[in-house]
């Protein structure tokens, strides 16, 4: 690594930081991105069927994400794996650092996204990967012909318990409301799939089995009372929590990263992006019109600096 400085590192490979990269190295700056998973893509890569990105009909949020990924090879831009750990300012230079040593840049931008939200109850973390998860398209093969429970009403958990009907034998779809958040055609559709049974006014408050989901203990939060449902599975969708411990700038109570509208955040020169940002808006879209604003606004940053 030595002295080697990059003009912008991005931190993270979902579909802001790639489509950060992809402007970045358009524009002919050496950008290195930053991903501490195995593959690129983030959240999109978890989707099922996208029916409202421009351009594409219908999609898999995989196929999208790696189209986004042969794009960003296509223009060059410098990938590694690794985890960030921390980023601090040192003069005009912002230092990155990860398992594996340290990172200067101009610039960076911040667009490390955001993980599931656990339930936190006791058993959820040694089940996971043993009958709990967080990605209905990425597991539901496993569930063919079993019964499976999807917990969340918003968009990813009833579009994941819609994905799950075509090959499970039953859904449960558990919502602790009494009216879904999801948009209303996916509603319309959940409401109609004689395979899903959605339970209102519920959450999950046990988890049944030691070396694999075998039932779940769902509470009506109405009336206090609980039920047991046989169930080989659970897709957990309540939420994310953002990506963020490894950098001290201002955020939301919820650790999200607070930015101006040019996506800048509380220190100059680091800019953020997507799922990490403090935002209503947690779109696909939205997180790729985010990553280009940034890479724009960074590159400006960095031509002000000369």
């Amino acid at each position: 690594m030595g002295e080697e400085v990059y003009d912008i590192i991005i931190v993270g490979g979902g579909s802001a930081g790639l489509t950060a990269g992809i402007y970045v190295r358009r524009a002919g700056l050496k950008a290195l991105l930053l991903e501490k998973s195995y593959t690129l893509g983030g959240q999109a890569a978890l989707a099922g069927a996208i029916e409202n990105y421009p351009g594409f009909p219908e999609i898999s949020g995989a196929d999208l994400a790696k189209k986004f990924e042969e794009q960003t090879v296509k223009h060059g831009l410098e990938v590694k794996k690794e985890e960030v750990t921390e980023i601090r300012v040192e003069g005009e230079k912002r230092v990155v650092k990860t398992p594996n040593g340290e990172y200067t840049a101009k610039a960076i931008v911040v667009a490390s996204g955001a993980k599931s939200r656990r339930l936190g109850i006791e058993g959820e973390e040694e089940l996971i990967g043993k009958g709990i998860s967080f990605c209905a398209w990425c597991d539901g093969a496993f569930f063919a012909g079993k019964d499976v429970l999807v917990l969340g009403g918003g968009d990813s958990g009833v579009k994941g318990a819609i994905d799950l009907a075509k090959i499970a034998n039953r859904v449960y779809l558990v919502h602790r409301r009494d009216k879904l958040r999801a948009e209303k055609i996916w509603q319309e559709r959940v409401l109609t799939n004689k395979k899903i049974e959605v339970i209102w006014n519920s959450t999950v408050e046990k988890i049944i089995g030691k070396e694999k989901v075998e039932g779940l203990i769902v509470k009506n939060l109405k009336t206090n009372k609980s039920k047991e449902i046989k169930a080989d599975g659970l897709f957990i969708y309540i939420g994310h929590v953002p990506n963020t411990d490894f950098i001290e700038v201002k955020k939301d109570k919820a650790g999200y990263i607070i930015t101006d509208e040019n996506m800048e955040t509380s220190t100059k020169g680091i800019f953020a992006a997507g799922d990490c940002r403090s935002s209503q808006w947690r779109q696909i879209s939205t997180s790729v019109g985010e990553g280009a604003m940034a890479a724009i606004v960074a590159m400006r940053y960095i031509a002000a600096l000369k």
